[in-house]
């Protein structure tokens, strides 16, 4: 047996357990993230349940601050694990921690001061009668965040290795953590927006601030980061491949953060509610398919550092057939949708079909584009995925709005979310094939 065959036969072995683990993570996480739903609206009802998810979105801007150095670190290690550099290994990893944490501290205390002398209030076009202290609500979010920030870069650490059944393990641990906290808040009666902000965010944090010592010190050692190691010249590698992905990172924060921030401002927001259900429970597809697509990202190095171009063929022919199963399955839930809703949220809140109509669609415009992203951000050719994606960020914005005032419907809303994803789609298939076939030239091949 050659060595090409043994390395793609490790690789798909690897690939293939991870899969396995992962489903089994990520099932019991979108079983947390369902049970969270009714707990929190019972904690908090409709109208602050509604401010929790659009501070929730918001905090996810913090979450991508890291301008790309998280994704560029896991392309790097498997690229530097696949010629089994151990010791650039590490000085990439302490040199990444030590940028992260440069790169966070000015941005909290920068929030601290704009929460500080800015009005919340309006922002959230939140009634103060209310909701009560969202000024330190926000401050002590921010805070908890911006530490988990910095050791959050352990998930990418193991989906570098391609472990990324373990950084799952990681999120479904934080999260269950969080449905325990939340339910003893339910079970008290102590229903605040400022303990169930707490809950959603000390429960990430312990998680990693545990895994930081099992992972360098036990598990290991031979990658632990060091600050003689730190290496300014070792992070601009990461930071130039990190920069694009740090944009696009930024980009899809845009779409998904402002969407609920701009629904609580031309709507109301009792509306992000239904509209963050219908995504939730389209979004468990969703989650399936990423839980099957984030092996091959790495993988997708590896084989490419190796020139196994056949092995990346073969891979995204299983995920064309699971692409067609994954379009059925959508369907069916929204055939099921208002049983599972009535279920789900003991008719809370109310969700009109034509919404769950659109979500879906949606869903799958992001699923299709994702059966083709994850193998380009493996190989690293990002320019058009940044160039689009941008696009998309930057239309969305006075589109959704011209679009609400002309039509004053979320539907219509949510169709523009639509519509600025599919262009890049089209080239992410366009320059998947071209890449593999070996007739990338141009902007194409960058």
């Amino acid at each position: 047996m050659n060595s090409e065959t043994t390395n793609s036969n490790k690789r798909t072995s690897l690939l293939q357990k991870n899969i396995i683990a992962s489903f089994l993570i990520k099932g019991w996480s979108a079983l947390v993230v369902l049970l969270m739903v009714p707990a929190t609206l019972h904690c908090l009802g409709e109208y602050k349940n509604g401010i929790w998810l659009t501070i929730s979105s918001m905090l996810l801007w913090i979450d991508n601050m890291d301008i790309g150095l998280g994704n560029g670190l896991r392309n790097k290690i498997a690229e530097y694990m696949a010629h089994g550099d151990n010791e650039r290994t590490r000085r990439l990893i302490s040199s990444t921690f030590a940028m992260l944490t440069c790169i966070i501290v000015p941005v909290l205390l920068i929030l601290l001061l704009l929460i500080a002398v800015g009005d919340p209030y309006q922002v959230f076009n939140a009634s103060p009668a209310r909701v009560t202290h969202l000024e330190q609500v926000l401050m002590v979010t921010v805070t908890l965040v911006c530490t988990s920030f910095i050791f959050k870069l352990i998930g990418n650490f193991y989906m570098g290795l391609q472990l990324p059944a373990v950084s799952n393990l990681l999120i479904a641990l934080g999260q269950t953590l969080a449905l325990a906290g939340t339910y003893f808040i339910l079970w008290s009666g102590s229903h605040s927006l400022m303990h169930i902000a707490l809950v959603n965010t000390v429960a990430p944090l312990l998680v990693y601030l545990l895994a930081f010592p099992y992972t360098f010190l036990y598990k290991y050692p031979q990658l632990r980061p060091s600050f003689s190691l730190i290496n300014l010249q070792e992070a601009k590698t990461v930071i130039n491949m990190g920069v694009q992905f740090f944009i696009m990172q930024i980009s899809g924060v845009i779409l998904f953060m402002t969407s609920n921030l701009l629904i609580s401002n031309l709507f109301s927001p009792e509306l992000v509610t239904p509209y963050q259900i219908t995504y939730r429970y389209f979004s468990i597809l969703l989650v399936i398919f990423t839980v099957v697509c984030m092996p091959f990202w790495n993988a997708t190095t590896d084989a490419y550092q190796l020139n196994e171009m056949g092995w990346i063929r073969n891979a995204t022919r299983r995920l064309r057939q699971l692409t067609i199963a994954f379009l059925v399955s959508l369907v069916v839930m929204i055939l099921l949708a208002d049983t599972v809703y009535a279920i789900w949220i003991d008719r809370q809140t109310v969700i009109d079909t034509k919404m769950t109509v659109t979500m879906a669609v949606y869903i799958f415009i992001l699923i299709y584009s994702m059966r083709y992203s994850y193998f380009i951000n493996g190989i690293g050719k990002l320019r058009l995925q940044l160039i689009f994606t941008t696009a998309a960020a930057v239309l969305f914005i006075p589109l959704a709005y011209v679009t609400t005032l002309w039509t004053h419907d979320i539907i219509w809303f949510m169709v523009v979310m639509c519509l600025v994803n599919i262009p890049g789609l089209i080239v992410n298939r366009i320059q998947f094939y071209k890449l593999i076939n070996g007739k990338a030239k141009g902007i194409w091949n960058k």
